[in-house]
């Protein structure tokens, strides 16, 4: 009997193992990928126009908050039941729990813009497209990926349903191994799991940190500048304080 845990053993990280945990996990990432770039292309769109023009913001509350209290496990078993067992259901319902994280956080992030700053750039004779794509979307990068990183760990740790009607991917351990009793595999499957959201969390971050203006996140020289003003500044002050001192007397 192999006493070596389910996670451990080589022989489940073997690529040319059909079912091995590197072949589940390169599926499991197919279905983030495909489910969040094509809510974020029925999103993002959405959330702009709303975000840009101030219109229809109730669109943004409301499907925030029904995306929130749908139940993907629900909605996704209603829709195999409507289409069957393939992967449609399974994009759909992964869709529907993309699309609201995304759409609420673009549209937050252009309202929570300077107005002074739009309006400075309409004194300036740029046109509506033009305030929105270099003015706008900018400073609102921050919270437009912030929508996005948490839409992409929720379906991250979504996707396992897949299993359940049949697909593959990481949640495949998961109810395989409930169906055995093998709680080791069930252990590997959620272990696996949270080490791509972090590792994903991570990634975007990173690519958040070079994308985002630097004057926009408080990293950039004028900040540093400010910073050593107000470090010297204690200083000046007791240097400021002698000079009266010697002075007076």
């Amino acid at each position: 009997m192999n006493d070596t845990p389910y996670l451990l053993d080589p022989a489940h990280w073997d690529w040319g193992t059909t079912g091995s945990i590197p072949h589940l996990l390169v599926t499991h990432l197919g279905y983030t990928a495909i489910s969040v770039l094509v809510g974020f292309v029925i999103a993002f769109p959405i959330g702009l126009l709303i975000g840009h023009t101030g219109k229809g913001s109730f669109l943004a509350i409301n499907a925030g908050n029904a995306g929130r209290s749908l139940p993907t496990l629900g909605l996704l078993s209603l829709l195999v039941v409507l289409m069957g067992l393939r992967f449609t259901p399974v994009l759909i319902a992964l869709v529907v729990l993309v699309i609201p994280p995304i759409l609420t956080s673009t549209y937050a992030g252009l309202r929570s813009v300077d107005r002074n700053a739009v309006d400075a750039a309409k004194g300036m004779g740029m046109t509506s497209t033009q305030v929105l794509f270099r003015v706008e979307l900018p400073m609102a990068l921050p919270v437009v990926f912030g929508g996005l990183r948490a839409a992409v760990l929720q379906v991250v740790a979504t996707a396992t349903v897949a299993a359940y009607v049949g697909q593959s991917g990481l949640g495949r351990l998961l109810v395989d191994g409930l169906a055995v009793n093998d709680y080791g595999r069930v252990v590997a499957g959620a272990v696996v799991v949270a080490a791509l959201a972090i590792v994903l969390d991570l990634l975007l971050g990173l690519v958040q940190r070079y994308v985002v203006s630097p004057g926009i996140t408080g990293r950039g020289p004028g900040r540093a500048r400010a910073a050593g003003s107000v470090a010297e500044s204690p200083g000046e002050v007791e240097l400021v304080g002698a000079g009266s001192s010697k002075g007076s007397s």
